[in-house]
């Protein structure tokens, strides 16, 4: 049997079971805001919990609805894989990070009431993340490469 968007289903698989491992891991093996030097003065691994969103955006009380943001989206991309015919490969990479990063978040948010963040590169003080983050991010970049190619190829297609 074949699976209509398949990528889509795996990528969004790994990228949320990575995340609750790696968040797991940290829970057990750290103390709240202890920091552990991988490569000191460069990176990190904080344990930090993030009440808004990206940036600790809307950390002051104001990230209740958060949870259920990451919940509408999560039902929304699965049913639009569901329903929508067969995506190009590189859009169904990129829709399945997104979920995959959507649904990690938002199973803390429900389950903890905050997100745990923990990767921290001091070398450019950029805020503490997690791997959701990061699927989110690498799906954005999947969408936007799909993007100028599909544009690309279009515009091949009007010449000939």
């Amino acid at each position: 049997m074949k699976v209509k968007n398949f990528w889509f289903w795996v990528i969004a698989g790994i990228s949320v079971a990575i995340d609750q491992l790696t968040k797991l891991t940290v829970i057990q093996t750290m103390e709240l805001s202890q920091s552990i030097p991988i490569l000191p003065g460069i990176f990190h691994f904080t344990y930090v919990r993030n009440t808004g969103a990206a940036f600790s955006l809307f950390a002051n009380g104001g990230g209740w609805w958060l949870r259920w943001l990451s919940l509408v989206v999560s039902l929304g991309l699965m049913a639009w894989a569901i329903w929508h015919p067969r995506l190009p490969r590189l859009e169904q990479w990129g829709y399945g990070f997104i979920l995959g990063g959507a649904i990690g978040n938002g199973v803390d948010r429900f389950l903890l009431g905050y997100v745990v963040d923990f990767l921290d590169f001091r070398l450019i003080n950029f805020p503490v993340f997690n791997i959701a983050d990061i699927s989110i991010n690498l799906g954005i970049i999947c969408l936007l490469i799909a993007t100028f190619f599909s544009a690309d190829n279009s515009s091949r297609d009007d010449r000939t």
